[in-house]
């Protein structure tokens, strides 16, 4: 009986380790909304937000548009895949166009605390905060 039970526990553990998050939410950033505070430097002026709402799944708030997309890259990597966006016209669309390029540009994530550093090997950095 103490066997099967030791079998019965490891089989437990074992499916739970195959189903972690190993995407960047994985590994902190679940559960927050994160707000855009930074652009390659530089303070933005427009409201972006980006959410891990499941495994497996982006969404957030553009400057003008909400979106969502996949994430299935293991963590430190990040791709945002092909994103959904509804089509608001609004005065933000230059932003909107910037948050979107950037966001797609994205190769790697870093998770620290309440801040969230997007990268690529270009140079390029989105510095995200949590809200809250």
């Amino acid at each position: 009986m103490k066997h099967a039970i030791c079998v019965l526990l490891l089989g437990t553990l074992a499916l739970s380790a195959c189903n972690k998050d190993e995407t960047v939410a994985g590994y902190g950033a679940a559960d927050k909304v994160w707000q855009l505070v930074e652009l390659d430097d530089a303070e933005v002026a427009f409201n972006a937000t980006l959410t891990f709402p499941e495994t497996g799944q982006i969404a957030g708030k553009a400057p003008c548009n909400s979106y969502s997309g996949s994430m299935t890259v293991p963590y430190p990597w990040f791709d945002a895949g092909p994103l959904a966006a509804t089509r608001m016209a609004c005065p933000d669309l230059d932003a909107e166009t910037a948050f979107f390029t950037a966001l797609d540009e994205m190769s790697l994530s870093e998770v620290l605390g309440d801040t969230l550093l997007l990268s690529n090997d270009a140079g390029r950095t989105m510095v995200f905060k949590a809200d809250g």
